[in-house]
């Protein structure tokens, strides 16, 4: 039986989502706990891999198991023995069996979290970046609008991008400031390595005012990662939302988070 998970977890003191020898990851955190309910060993599939120190708050996987436990059974008993910072949110049970958590994926939603204040906060440092000098969103924004559409973004992956192809489509990037918060809101059908913290990277010296907006349209053409940004810190980085085919009928629950950070 194919069975899907909601996860939410805060990436903190994790290596990253994939299981790595010797070192904790959320992964191999989450597959001991679900191997315990299930009484037989699993292995799960991920919507998307995320880097070490990165959160995610709709991260969805999935796993084959002959277990049959009902769906509190399954939500209950993994909560029980996971850590605090990762919970399970919801359980789907009996899907397709061409489902596939990754591959079935039509698009993914990340945010990125800026704390614009020329202090640091105490509370946030591990749920934000923090940016002290001031950043103006509206440059952001017209510089992001550059960066809407079907591109290759070579200029914005990690060196060691595995990805057979650059090409990628963004349907949105929203850049909005909510008081001392900038949030930026990305959605694309997927992901390069270290593709939206190193966008962010970018827009973040345009909204400072040292690069001018067409320079985001610049760096695109060129293909080129030398000549773009830094990549920015982990902890700012969301999964928020993974996209499938509504006859899959996988749940969406709205996080607090989302309602605190965006008002709605």
């Amino acid at each position: 039986m194919k069975i899907a998970l909601g996860v939410s977890y805060q990436g903190t003191v994790y290596h990253g989502w994939q299981a790595q020898a010797g070192l904790r990851t959320v992964q191999s955190t989450l597959e001991e706990a679900v191997a315990k309910v299930a009484d037989q060993t699993v292995s799960l599939v991920c919507a998307g891999r995320t880097d070490k120190g990165v959160h995610a708050l709709g991260q969805v996987v999935h796993f084959d198991a002959t277990a049959k436990r009902s769906q509190s059974a399954w939500l209950l008993g993994i909560n029980s023995y996971l850590p605090e910072d990762i919970r399970i949110d919801w359980v789907q049970q009996e899907l397709a069996d061409h489902f596939h958590a990754r591959f079935s994926a039509v698009a993914r939603r990340y945010c990125y979290v800026i704390y614009n204040r020329p202090l640091a906060s105490a509370l946030w440092n591990e749920h934000t970046t923090h940016c002290y000098w001031p950043l103006n969103e509206t440059r952001m924004q017209g510089a992001a609008n550059y960066l809407v559409g079907e591109h290759d973004f070579s200029a914005f992956r990690a060196v060691d991008c595995q990805s057979n192809s650059a090409v990628r489509y963004i349907h949105e990037l929203k850049v909005t400031r909510y008081q001392d918060y900038i949030v930026i809101d990305v959605k694309a059908n997927a992901f390069l390595h270290h593709m939206v913290r190193n966008i962010v990277g970018l827009l973040m010296i345009i909204g400072s005012g040292k690069q001018e907006m067409i320079w985001a349209k610049e760096v695109l053409l060129l293909k080129d990662r030398s000549k773009a940004a830094v990549t920015m810190k982990p902890n700012g980085l969301y999964l928020l939302e993974v996209f499938y085919p509504e006859s899959f009928a996988v749940p969406k629950i709205k996080n607090p988070f989302l309602w605190w950070l965006y008002g709605d």
